[in-house]
């Protein structure tokens, strides 16, 4: 091992592990999968966590000098902010992988994430200290979103790495898991506190313990990861560069290209990501009377639907290819557009529709988006492509989502949330026909 690569990876939670590990010379691709799993898991569970509590406490609690809607979309503001630093997170991380090794970042990244949304938990309202529990939610905001771009593994790529060709797309679905799943049980514990409270103690205190279940979600992320990446199997990968991070500007001067189309190509997924979670709760709490509590429940339904989608679109990329699922979804997505979000306005019986039909095409496009990313970059610039693509996705496709969706909603009605819906699924369509060699890669 050369001396940089042996000064990078000598922390002692990777050099403990290592031992452990290398008592078998393979770890299965399932080991793999589990690990993440557990990981986009914890990470989904803080963001839902925060997105929920921007509907039904922050309007109340750190806004209340506004009315409902502008409280609403200033929550949502506060929601972008994660994504904005994200990338920042990324190539401060980064640094710290390069010198520190990837156990001493994974740590930081993880228990700045855990640390950022228990500290919410503690947050006093502006009826105690004013507007600077607006600031003390923005610069928790920021930790989150800078934790989540360091908290990049490379174990995706890794997954990708250790499986059989033919079972790409399967395999390739399996980071995508962690977004339903951590949905579920963020609305889980939403709707407990919701339904066994007042509407005083749930504002008062009952909002804050999923906040503090995060914490310790976090911690066993964050064990699960490090046995993984201290396994001989990522130490050959990151030795030979396969999982080292790259230059950022290196990675952009050469595969600059792919980069760009690789973030518009998942944006039909990455919309409908937040137009069947975040805004779809807020338009029921703002415009429609309804109990939360009803609504969480569907949404908690339409999460099994969307394991069982993002696990079907697994078997079907194996078949035909994930280029021609991201293609055939957003085509599916554009035609959903049309009508479902009025479908939000039409009673109970519409909002179950819209939810139900909206996590099955989410499932499908959302769960090999991870897939096409992976497979379109060099070896040498996997790692440091795959992470860039992702924050710039989630930035360009997610990050400003609800607040556009209920800004237009609000505006213009539910059809305006349609077009913006079919925007997504016109670049996806766009990026995959710009460059087919990609996509053809990508297969």
């Amino acid at each position: 091992m050369s001396a940089p690569i042996a000064a990078s990876t000598s922390t002692p939670l990777e050099r403990d592990a290592r031992i452990v590990n290398a008592r078998d010379h393979r770890v299965a691709p399932g080991e793999i999968a589990i690990g993440v799993i557990v990981g986009r898991t914890s990470e989904f569970f803080d963001f839902f966590v925060y997105a929920i509590a921007s509907v039904l406490v922050f309007p109340s609690l750190v806004f209340p000098f506004v009315d409902a809607l502008t409280g609403t979309l200033y929550s949502f503001g506060l929601f972008a902010l994660a994504f904005i630093a994200r990338p920042i997170g990324s190539l401060i991380f980064m640094w710290v992988d390069r010198n520190h090794g990837r156990g001493v970042k994974l740590t930081i990244a993880l228990f700045l994430l855990g640390g950022s949304t228990m500290s919410i938990a503690f947050l006093p309202g502006y009826a105690q200290i004013g507007m600077a529990a607006v600031w003390l939610l923005a610069l928790f905001r920021l930790g989150q979103g800078a934790a989540l771009g360091g908290a990049w593994d490379g174990l995706p790529s890794l997954l990708a790495l250790n499986v059989p060709h033919e079972r790409r797309g399967w395999y390739a679905m399996i980071p995508q898991l962690g977004a339903p799943l951590g949905l579920l049980v963020a609305c889980g514990l939403f709707a407990f506190f919701m339904s066994t409270l007042s509407t005083e103690d749930f504002l008062s205190w009952g909002w804050r313990y999923p906040f503090f279940v995060a914490f310790a979600i976090n911690v066993v992320a964050l064990f699960a990861r490090l046995r993984l990446v201290a396994t001989p199997e990522f130490e050959k990968l990151f030795e030979s560069r396969e999982l080292q991070p790259a230059p950022v500007v290196e990675t952009l001067r050469e595969e600059g290209r792919t980069v760009i189309l690789g973030a518009f190509a998942p944006l039909a997924s990455f919309a409908m990501f937040h137009l069947v979670t975040v805004f779809p709760l807020s338009w029921v709490a703002l415009y429609t009377g309804e109990p939360p509590v009803r609504f969480l429940v569907i949404e908690m339904v339409g999460a099994v639907v969307g394991v069982l989608a993002i696990m079907a679109s697994g078997v079907i990329a194996d078949r035909v290819g994930r280029r021609a699922v991201l293609g055939v979804s957003a085509v599916l997505i554009g035609a959903y557009s049309g009508f479902a979000p009025q479908l939000l306005g039409a009673g109970g019986a519409g909002e179950t529709v819209y939810m139900i039909a909206g996590f099955a095409l989410l499932g499908l496009a959302f769960g090999q988006s991870s897939g096409a990313v992976n497979g379109s970059f060099s070896s040498q610039r996997r790692y440091t492509g795959a992470a860039l693509t992702s924050n710039l996705a989630w930035l360009i496709g997610a990050g400003f989502a609800p607040l556009v969706a209920l800004t237009l909603a609000s505006q213009f009605g539910l059809w305006s949330v349609g077009a913006y819906l079919l925007s997504g699924a016109i670049c996806t369509l766009a990026a995959l026909g710009i460059n087919k060699e990609w996509g053809r890669k990508a297969d």
